[in-house]
């Protein structure tokens, strides 16, 4: 070989032999494993990472408390507070106002003793605000006298096969969420046991008796 050519062609042929793989062997002797080609590279590369146990641990904790919480709203209960208002027997007088000229106290009396009517029924709404009850008492069969804190007188009847007298100590009510006792919606417990369904409510107005 010629002397010069030798220098010379080692010089030309290092750089291309620099670019060319090298196995590279382990302490063992035995190679390394080299990625996968063509489709199984793909797949190698996409592949994720299977989980260590410490990760599957984690993700088992995870669950149980989200379970948990789950299982808390389930067992959630509604609470529902009901509350009752008692009616108290009545009239009760008005301060300042003498018994003789308190038209609530004196409205049965004056039912038996006067001549002629002296109070009518008219018309009004079918309800009344229960925190404006100021007392009860019963008249006639079937029928319930309402004495309200605005001096209104009101009758309010009860559905067939009640008693009236069944309420001579009052009445208990529900509390509605209009705060209002109504006709045909609304029932009275009595402390006897009855429980009956209001009737039409109709003010009593005193009449001139000169008309």
């Amino acid at each position: 070989m010629n002397p010069v050519f030798g220098p010379l062609a080692a010089s030309l042929l290092a750089p291309v032999l620099a670019l060319l793989p090298v196995a590279v062997g382990t302490d063992s002797g035995k190679p390394v494993s080299e990625a996968p080609a063509g489709d199984d590279a793909a797949r190698w590369a996409v592949e994720p990472e299977t989980p260590r146990p410490a990760d599957r641990a984690n993700l088992g904790f995870a669950d149980m408390v989200r379970q948990q919480r789950e299982a808390e709203r389930a067992q959630q209960v509604r609470i529902e507070q009901r509350v009752i208002i008692r009616i108290t027997p009545g009239p009760v007088s008005r301060p300042g106002v003498p018994f003789s000229r308190d038209l609530r106290r004196s409205l049965m009396t004056d039912f038996a003793e006067r001549a002629g009517p002296r109070f009518v029924e008219r018309r009004m709404g079918q309800c009344v605000p229960v925190g404006g009850i100021a007392g009860v008492q019963a008249d006639g069969p079937s029928r319930l006298i309402l004495f309200m804190r605005d001096q209104r007188i009101v009758s309010a009847s009860l559905e067939k096969g009640c008693n009236a007298r069944d309420y001579y100590s009052g009445f208990l009510v529900e509390r509605t969420a209009d705060g209002m006792i109504c006709a045909a919606r609304d029932k009275l417990l009595s402390r006897t046991g009855a429980n009956c369904a209001l009737g039409k409510l109709r003010q009593l107005v005193e009449i001139d008796p000169d008309e």
